[in-house]
């Protein structure tokens, strides 16, 4: 690990004094500490915000407002949130480790970084960490890796399960920085590799997540994750997804996948398709198709096609 000069914030606006290129913010640490280890995140300054008065879980009938300081295990055992957006239970649940959700902050789990073996390993060339070097994912071990978003630049996953439940959701992001707050859908925050995969969204250099707004949805919901083991593993493909029937037809629907793509994957198309359809799996199957329209599988991964479509239409069938 290279040196670095550490220090903490008791306020958010001494926070934000210290924000800027080259300064990273630590929360639980449990990405950022890590890649440090590894020599991928070298940053020259390191702020503990831990102190700052950003934690809190509010439900009211409007939604749901989570400050970014809460700890992944507390939300996901909160009885209101477990009842009224069980996607965002579930999804928190089946992430990491329980060690690592009881450290991991809520906006941190919203900026962590791709678990691709080649960003990790800084003897291997990445665009992801160093533009212009390549991307030997693209014909190397890509088992993991994207098909839906990618580029010739980049093919690595998003790996936030929250992130994919909150997509779905519509849900939006507070972000502040000495300049003043702003407020982001989340689906419009993460951005497609293209040709810059190391810019990974639209946080600003010294800005903080300081809450996570979710729309109230009363309707039956759940979120599914495929993956190699069930004790802790990222996904090979995950939805998140909520439907409302009446009368055995489905008025409407959210869905969005991951695993599958370079970041939190809505699948509007799917939606439509899905609305004034039999609620019955054969329905359910046969949207879930349009979730691969324009997919690029790669040589290790084109299993993912076929496991992406079924992952869907067994959350339909399983949303409570």
């Amino acid at each position: 690990m290279k040196a670095y000069d550490f220090g903490s914030a008791g306020t958010v606006r001494q926070a934000l004094s210290h924000g800027g290129d080259g300064t990273s913010y630590l929360a639980g640490g449990t990405t950022l500490v890590d890649l440090m280890k590894l020599e991928v995140m070298t940053p020259a300054h390191v702020v503990d915000i831990n102190s700052l008065p950003l934690r809190g879980i509010q439900c009211t009938p409007l939604g749901l407002r989570i400050g970014a300081l809460e700890r992944m295990a507390d939300v996901a055992v909160h009885h209101e949130v477990a009842a009224r957006w069980s996607m965002v239970s579930t999804a928190l649940q089946l992430s990491a480790s329980p060690q690592l959700r009881n450290m991991a902050s809520i906006g941190g789990n919203l900026l962590q970084r791709t678990r691709c073996d080649y960003f990790r390993d800084v003897r291997m060339p990445c665009n992801k960490r160093k533009p212009g070097s390549g991307c030997p994912a693209v014909h190397g071990d890509n088992r993991m890796h994207a098909i839906l978003g990618t580029s010739a630049s980049c093919v690595a996953t998003h790996a936030s399960d929250l992130a994919v439940a909150l997509v779905a959701l519509d849900a939006s992001i507070r972000l502040q920085d000495r300049h003043g707050e702003r407020v982001v859908r989340l689906a419009d925050f993460y951005r497609l590799p293209g040709d810059t995969p190391s810019v990974e969204n639209q946080l600003r250099p010294g800005e903080l997540i300081t809450e996570v707004i979710v729309p109230a949805c009363d309707w039956p919901q759940t979120y599914v994750k495929v993956r190699d083991r069930s004790s802790y593993e990222f996904a090979l493909a995950s939805a998140a997804v909520a439907v409302d029937v009446h009368g055995g037809v489905v008025r409407d629907a959210r869905v969005a996948v991951g695993g599958v793509g370079t970041r939190p994957w809505r699948l509007q198309a799917v939606e439509k398709a899905l609305r004034g359809k039999p609620a019955t799996e054969d329905s359910y199957l046969e949207a879930a198709k349009l979730a691969v329209v324009g997919a690029q599988p790669l040589a290790g991964n084109g299993f993912k096609v076929p496991l992406v479509q079924r992952t869907i239409a067994r959350a339909l069938a399983g949303a409570r």
